[in-house]
């Protein structure tokens, strides 16, 4: 479990990650909020296929991309929920090796701006493979 001020700290990297996007970017999250959770929920977990009783995997995950991506938008999908981006404090942070590293804050930002830019690629229509290939899986 974090701390508030481990917290703070992950949200103040979150916040320089976003700030460094290009303003292209920046147009697109004013659209589609990015949200940080310590952990995903157990129904997020069981929409990607994860057990929520399973920890490690619970841990694992960084990053998650919710709703329609602008390649799947139609006036047949207008009705379902708007499209947000979910970062993992957890994940990200464990990923990265913890705070009790050298550079830690270095290392976390590193894995917060992939992980944003993973599942902003989501929000474009790119799929796991295409994420890989550019470097952000």
């Amino acid at each position: 479990m974090l701390s508030e001020q481990e917290r703070e700290r992950f949200d103040t990297l979150l916040e320089e990650a976003i700030e460094a996007l290009p303003p292209a970017l920046h147009r697109l999250i004013e659209e589609v909020p990015v949200v940080a959770l310590d952990r995903p929920t157990a129904q997020m977990l069981r929409d990607v296929g994860i057990d929520p009783a399973d920890e490690e995997e619970a841990v694992s995950l960084c990053g998650l991309h919710s709703g329609v991506s602008n390649t799947e938008k139609s006036v047949e999908r207008s009705g379902e929920m708007p499209p947000d981006i979910h970062i993992f404090r957890e994940g990200v942070i464990s990923l990265a090796g913890g705070w009790d590293q050298p550079e830690a804050d270095d290392v976390v930002y590193e894995e917060i701006m992939i992980t944003l830019l993973h599942e902003i690629g989501h929000q474009f229509g790119l799929d796991e493979d295409d994420l890989e290939r550019l470097g952000y899986a």
